[in-house]
């Protein structure tokens, strides 16, 4: 990895880690899943965290939205950092929140994407446990939109867990 990508990784890092001390509510996203299942010869555990500010939910003409901020790493040494955007939807007893979280992707000694730059779509699916914790199960693809000279995307999986403090 050059040295401007460890650099613009830990600005996005410091900034991170600025937002979660100075925000007034806190909601964690744990998760570990499998990473690019659809890949035999490249497919990997990961591990993840992902932070959303509860007090930056706004209301707008898709529904509830909020920015959400993360970062994983696969078991091969891959990393991605992101922030983007998620809606909250309440659909009965479930929270269906599907997100777009463009980030900077590092392969590690895992899948090479194409790029540095990749965009994370996820669907998520949870039900409440108690009103300040979920369990539930997602689904991501993260593709580079060729910005590359290839782009072989990855598909994963994942179980979360949800708390808000």
């Amino acid at each position: 990895m050059n040295d401007v990508i460890r650099k613009t990784i830990f600005v996005c890092f410091f900034c991170i880690i600025t937002s979660l001390v100075n925000a007034e509510e806190k909601q964690f996203n744990l998760y570990v899943g499998n990473f690019d299942f659809s890949d035999d010869g490249k497919k990997s555990t990961l591990f993840g965290i992902e932070h959303q500010n509860p007090s930056l939910v706004r209301d707008s003409f898709l529904g509830e939205i909020s920015p959400v901020t993360g970062v994983f790493i696969t078991a091969d040494s891959a990393k991605y950092i992101y922030t983007g955007i998620q809606a909250n939807y309440k659909i009965g007893s479930l929270n269906f929140n599907p997100s777009f979280t463009p980030g900077l992707y590092d392969e590690g000694d895992g899948k090479d994407l194409g790029h540095v730059i990749e965009f994370k779509t996820e669907i998520q699916i949870s039900a409440n446990l108690s009103d300040s914790s979920k369990i539930g199960f997602s689904y991501n693809h993260l593709s580079n939109a060729s910005l590359g000279s290839k782009n072989p995307g990855a598909n994963s999986y994942l179980f979360n867990f949800i708390k808000k403090f």
